[in-house]
């Protein structure tokens, strides 16, 4: 193996390494970047082309199917060209979709953008964990998280963008194109610099698939409990709180996207620090003191007399929440060490079934009375959570605690 010649002080990456993954990052801010853009707008759809919460429904559930469809064609494009190809054309699609709808003279058109965002957003989504995860065994070390991180700061820069162009008075027709341009850009640097073609692994081998019949369901079960909990309260506030800002508290075209500005920045600053406190407090104490926060920020959306406390809702919320998903997987891979691989396989299953519902329970709730009352539904997963705690592993003194304090650091290494 030869230095990066990109100028990485760690002698044993291999070339390219480096540069590989600036633009996988990038490409997890592309999508998150226009993820938020397109779910704060939302208001500005709704008045543009004359739609209501119903209807706001029917399409996050098209969008999900249709992002499933495109998680099954990234398998099959990945089995050849490789998940570099999968990625550039999910970022290339994304940034069609993007300018479709921005541009949509009419619903037709203003949906048919949608489907297409949809499948942009299954190929990207498995596209780039598939190239994260190649680039993590030539890392030789977690560096995941960092991946999630630039999703997060890109979701937030998405949210304000939307609160900008508000603010100023420019139009969606205006506005929202600057983003297919950014997301179109990103793409040609992941084909330059993406990680080569065939070093993710197409299927699993005959050992996966004997690992997986030993997988322990039952736990399995609890934990997907607590991630579809956590996925319906996460899609909710990234798609809703906008439009509950917006219509039902009678907030600002300017002030409604910052409800979810502020639940992105305290999700982004529980998953900073939600290691740390796990090291200090155990899992257990973590996951319960997280699911507490959370139904108090969501209490405070429901009750919310006003835009203001709304936002201080969703901010709690995403502070207490935001380290769920996480530690759901962390308990995973302690459930049976040796199958740890097909146990995580089984419980990413829960995420799509939580994704679903969040978008679509809480907007047919909503639709029915109120979205006052369809947050409702979060706040009682979140006190779910609370009663799953004991499920989610060690507590401080225990042997697996006291291992991970015994265990000696890592020499300091260039991260990027």
């Amino acid at each position: 193996m030869t230095a990066d010649p990109g100028g990485s002080r760690d002698p044993l990456l291999p070339a390219g390494a480096r540069s590989a993954r600036r633009a996988v990052a990038g490409a997890f801010g592309a999508q998150g970047l226009a993820y938020a853009v397109l779910v704060a707008s939302l208001p500005g759809f709704k008045d543009r082309f004359g739609i209501d919460d119903g209807v706001v429904t029917i399409v996050t559930l098209g969008i999900c199917l249709m992002a499933g469809a495109g998680t099954v064609v990234a398998d099959r494009l990945a089995r050849g060209p490789g998940s570099r190809t999968v990625l550039v054309a999910g970022l290339g699609t994304a940034a069609v979709a993007v300018l479709v709808i921005a541009l949509a003279p009419g619903r037709a058109v203003f949906f048919g953008g949608f489907a297409l965002y949809g499948l942009a957003l299954g190929l990207v989504d498995a596209g780039t964990n598939m190239q994260a995860v190649a680039l993590q065994r030539v890392y030789g070390r977690s560096i995941l998280t960092s991946f999630y991180a630039a999703w997060s700061a890109a979701a937030i820069a998405g949210a304000l963008v939307v609160v900008a162009y508000e603010a100023l008075d420019i139009s969606q027709q205006a506005a929202i194109p600057v983003v297919s341009v950014v997301v179109a850009v990103i793409a040609l640097g992941v084909r330059r610099d993406g990680w080569r073609a065939g070093d993710v692994p197409i299927g699993p081998t005959a050992a996966e698939r004997s690992a997986a019949r030993a997988v322990p369901w039952s736990a399995v079960l609890v934990l997907g409990a607590a991630v579809v909990a956590y996925f319906v309260v996460d899609s909710a506030a990234q798609i809703w709180s906008a439009i509950y800002l917006s219509d039902g508290l009678l907030a600002s075209s300017s002030l409604a996207p910052t409800g979810l500005a502020v639940y992105l920045a305290m999700t982004l600053v529980s998953r900073l620090a939600g290691d740390l406190a796990v090291r200090r407090w155990g899992r257990v104490a973590v996951v319960r003191a997280a699911g507490l926060i959370g139904a108090a920020g969501l209490l405070g959306v429901v009750l919310a007399p006003g835009p203001a406390v709304a936002v201080a809702g969703f901010g709690l919320t995403g502070l207490g929440l935001g380290a769920i998903a996480p530690l759901c997987f962390a308990a995973a891979g302690s459930l049976a060490p040796e199958h740890a691989d097909a146990v995580v396989a089984r419980l990413n299953g829960f995420n799509y079934v939580g994704a679903v519902l969040g978008g679509v329970l809480v907007g047919a709730v909503g639709t029915g009375a109120s979205l006052r009352i369809g947050f409702a539904v979060p706040l009682l997963l979140a006190i779910v959570i609370v009663v799953l705690a004991p499920h989610f592993g060690t507590r401080p003194g225990s042997e697996d605690s006291r291992h991970a304090r015994q265990r000696p650091l890592p020499p300091a290494r260039a991260e990027w």
